[in-house]
């Protein structure tokens, strides 16, 4: 959990940040296994340490991919989880995960209590927003090729780490459409 100390800053807070750490939980799913599924509240804020989880929505029986959480980021059904209502999406884990988790009391404590742990929420929400927007800019402005080449270039990891239909998906292409872009690109 080297992220929560590098967003949370040097400023003398070293025992705050290994008191934020101490409150995580250890959780692992193998693969399949869902963090939270539609319609359940999700139970945890957490780290990913191992594992890639994947953000899905069902539109008419298909899934979706609408976010895919990497090892070493941080990750929830944000809106279930802070207040407590069922998600919109499912979380669901594509390879064997490790995770460290807060439940919703432990959270809330830190974020009351701790410093370092308010300041690395508050860095990482304020990242999470401007990525989110520059997704949806480019899912408008950009050609899928274009998107393609993007993430080639931002994160190249995900071409060697997560299969091809789930970044098509993530991307707004079709499985065939992104075979073809690939062929083309390489």
């Amino acid at each position: 959990m080297e992220h929560l100390q590098v967003m949370a800053g040097e400023a003398c807070l070293e025992h705050l940040i290994d008191e934020a750490k101490t409150a995580f939980q250890l959780l692992k799913l193998k693969k399949n296994e869902f963090l939270v599924r539609e319609g359940e509240v999700c139970p945890y804020f957490c780290y990913v340490e191992s594992g890639i989880l994947q953000h899905e929505v069902l539109i008419n029986d298909e899934e979706i991919t609408t976010y895919l959480a990497l090892r070493d980021t941080f990750t929830a059904s944000l809106n279930s989880f802070l207040f407590q209502k069922p998600s919109r999406k499912s979380i669901k884990a594509i390879f064997d995960c490790k995770l460290w988790v807060l439940d919703l009391d432990a959270f809330q404590k830190l974020l009351k209590t701790n410093e370092a742990f308010h300041q690395f929420y508050y860095n990482l929400i304020e990242k999470q927003i401007c990525l989110i927007d520059d997704y949806r800019i480019d899912l408008l402005t950009l050609t899928p090729e274009e998107r393609y080449k993007k993430l080639l270039t931002t994160e190249p990891q995900l071409m060697q780490q997560v299969p091809l239909h789930y970044l098509a998906s993530f991307l707004g292409i079709s499985s065939r459409h992104m075979s073809r872009i690939r062929k083309n690109i390489k």
